[in-house]
């Protein structure tokens, strides 16, 4: 029994060293993941601080490429939040000041998060 046990071992170990082997001549390929590029680009990159007003963003960063109508504000709970598009990130406001901005996708090609789905109704 002990014979067999020590000839499985050598045999797992043979096989284990040739799987390593062909597995260091296999060129391996990966999607660069977007929190990547993304983390890269914040530190590259100076985007709008928290708490800035509307009007610092624009004469900081210029016009942006697309301005879209506030969202919500029907109550002190849930204020209106507008969105700014520029074509490196998107700022968005909390009534007239910004509470986050983020980086764009670098393209259609790249994956990143699902974009979240409104409930029907």
């Amino acid at each position: 029994m002990l014979r067999t046990a020590a000839s499985l071992v050598v045999c797992f170990a043979f096989v284990g060293a040739a799987l390593a082997q062909e597995n260091s001549n296999r060129v391996i390929e990966g999607d660069v993941l977007l929190i990547d590029r993304v983390e890269r680009t914040h530190a590259n990159a100076e985007l709008p601080r928290r708490g800035m007003l509307m009007g610092q963003v624009e004469r900081r960063f210029g016009a942006p490429s697309q301005r879209l109508a506030p969202v919500g504000g029907g109550s002190p709970r849930t204020p209106p939040i507008t969105r700014w598009v520029y074509p490196e990130f998107t700022v968005y406001f909390e009534n007239s000041h910004v509470v986050n901005a983020v980086v764009n996708r670098a393209g259609p090609h790249e994956r990143g998060p699902r974009q979240a789905e409104r409930p029907a109704g």
